[in-house]
This record gives C-alpha cells, structure tokens and sequence, in this order.
C-alpha cells in the first residue's frame, strides 16, 4: 500500500490521505464481502469521508482520524500479506488497540498485525491464533514461565489457547505428554442424581476438555493417545500425591478449588514441566461460602518468580458480541449493589448459603 503526502487545510483543519492497494490484493478482501469491512471502519470514524474508486482509498477529515484510518489500512495490509483474511471482528479489534495507542492508554508496543498474525497451531486446514492483546501476552507468558494463572470471564478463550499451546508442546515433543484437570463441583446439579458409574458422573465436567482436543487433534487419534497415556483427562483429585514430570498441566475452572486444593496441585510440578491454571474468580461454585483457592493464591504468589498471572477482560470475549456485554452489565451491577454475579455475597440465590463471606 502506498500512500500520498497529508494535505491540510488549516480553515476547516482537516487532513487527506490517499492509499493504493497493490494489484496482488483484490479489493474484496480489503473492502470485505459488499463493503462489510469498510463498514466497521467508516462506523468508527463518522466524522470522516473515507472514498474508494478502483484500487484507490481516501480519507477526509479530523488529522488524528485521517492518521488513524491510514494505520488501519496498513495494519490491515499487513496482515493480507501473510495470507490471513481479515474479519469485521478482526478489524474493530484494530481500531480500538490504534486509538489506545493514541490516547495513551495501551500498555505497550505490540501492533495489531503482530496480534492478528501469531500462529500457534494449526490443524485440519483451521490456524489457533490470539485475537486480542491481552489474549497475545497470555500466549507469550505461556513460553516464557513456568506457571501462568489465566484469569478472566467467560469467552475470552484462557482455556482454549492453554489447550492449543499443550498440543504445540507435545506436538514439538517439548513435553511427551499432556495433562488436563478440572475440580469435579457441582454449578447447582447434584451429580448423586446422573446414572452410571463415578467416572460417568464426573465425565460433564471433563466434556469442555475432550471438545477443545477434538478441534485441535484428529479425533481418531485422541482414544490412542490416552490410552497410551499421553494424553490424561482427570478430576483433580487424581492429582493428589502425584509428581507430574515432562508434562503440559492444564487446570480448568480453577476458581472451585479450595486453598488446599490449590496448594497440592501447584506442589505437583516436577522437572520439564509447565502448568497453566485458568478460571474466572466472579464465577465460584464452591458450596457454604468457601474460598476460592484461584482467589487466594494470586494474593500469595504475586510476584513470585517464573510464576505470571496473565488477566483478561470483557475486552477479550471472543464469543458473541452480546457476551461481553453482559459480563460489563454485570460487573455494573455488583459494584452498584455490592453484590456478586447479582446475587448477595456469599450466597447461591435460595439454595446458597445463608451469611456466608469470602468465595
């Protein structure tokens, strides 16, 4: 993409900025299917008059927004040349990480093509990749430390991108096997009422985990690979009096573990090991007010070294749009009433118990 000098006319202080698509790019996959990425991009800069004749883009308007929509297109450029298409969502994440970087309130260098374009693994024709900042430093705190705690809401793919880094490890034999736990509590169901045996039971628990493996390996070879033991899918408490080495540990919904529960699974890190414990501390299911072990520890290990606490945000939500609305909504709600998940603390609706502090 090249683009023309700025002009300004400094009665009416706008800018102009012109941009040539290359001939390798056809326009639909700048423009988007009828115009839809154009769209996204004219909605977050109303103010300007953004024109495209033929291979030619130009934008009119406020300096700052003409700089703006000119960065976009070359991120946006930047990211076709590596062969990736871009996406409405892909472009609107973009515009918000340039316009932090413009205000100031980005935390860092990092660009939104060297977001949209970090590859961690690819499988069946389909490439696992971040899709927002925050979602890129979790993956890269995942090569860098030993352990890193994945916190955040619903949607925003902590367990997902943990699981895609298990494989790319196992895949590249930096561990031989991988190792997937979550605690066995019950959201409100009573398991006592599942037919079939314990481990029939506990197996809705475990269904997340064996979904996102068969997004990432091909089906036919996950029951091989546990039989054979390098992949395990276990309840927590088959961690207990373990010492887990060259292994992926991933702990799932680690906001229902108690402080004690924390305190085994974190000592079962043996050697060329790496584990990865994700949960949402505002979704905590432990029964008669317990405290959550996720809670705790980030108390107590902070700081600690090789030990990072990755935080994602409704920011991060990479589900319906609508998802991290309602994560904000309630997070409006709580801190208006003190209230927690709209529920009073400490209590699980009529069936919480009554009184109860510090989940």
């Amino acid at each position: 993409m090249t683009q023309t000098p700025t002009a300004h006319t400094s009665a009416q202080e706008q800018a102009r900025a012109q941009f040539t698509v290359p001939a390798q790019h056809p326009m639909v996959t700048v423009l988007g299917s009828g115009d839809s990425l154009l769209r996204v991009i004219e909605r977050a800069f109303p103010a300007a008059d953004i024109h495209v004749r033929g291979n030619e883009i130009s934008a009119v308007g406020d300096p700052v927004d003409v700089a703006l929509i000119s960065r976009v297109f070359d991120e946006m450029m930047l990211v076709l040349r590596t062969g990736q298409p871009m996406t409405e969502d892909a472009v609107e994440r973009s515009i918000a990480m340039l316009k932090a970087s413009e205000n100031g309130t980005s935390d860092g260098p990092e660009t939104p093509a060297q977001v949209l374009t970090q590859n961690i693994l690819s499988s069946r024709g389909r490439t696992i990749r971040p899709k927002t900042l925050n979602q890129k430093r979790y993956v890269d705190a995942i090569d860098k430390h030993t352990i890193v705690f994945g916190i955040g809401p619903a949607g925003t793919g902590k367990t997902y991108l943990a699981m895609a880094k298990a494989v790319q490890a196992l895949q590249s034999k930096q561990v031989n096997r991988i190792i997937l736990t979550r605690p066995a509590v019950e959201a409100g169901e009573r398991l006592g009422f599942l037919p079939g045996t314990l481990y029939e039971k506990i197996d809705p628990y475990l269904r997340p985990l064996y979904d996102a493996l068969h997004d990432m390996l091909d089906p036919d070879s996950i029951p091989r690979l546990m039989a054979a033991g390098t992949i395990e899918v276990a309840p927590l408490a088959y961690m207990r009096g373990r010492t887990l080495n060259d292994a992926f540990i991933i702990l799932d919904e680690a906001q229902n573990t108690s402080p004690e529960q924390m305190k085994m699974f974190l000592t079962r890190l043996g050697f060329d090991s790496k584990i990865v414990i994700t949960g949402d501390v505002t979704q905590v299911d432990l029964p008669n007010g317990q405290k959550s072990g996720l809670r705790q520890v980030q108390d107590i290990l902070e700081g600690v070294e090789d030990v990072h606490f990755s935080r994602l945000s409704s920011h991060d939500v990479v589900r319906h749009k609508l998802v991290g609305r309602i994560v904000d909504a309630y997070e409006k709600y709580d801190s208006k009433y003190g209230t927690e998940n709209g529920a009073p603390k400490g209590g699980r609706g009529k069936s919480g118990a009554k009184g109860s502090k510090g989940k």
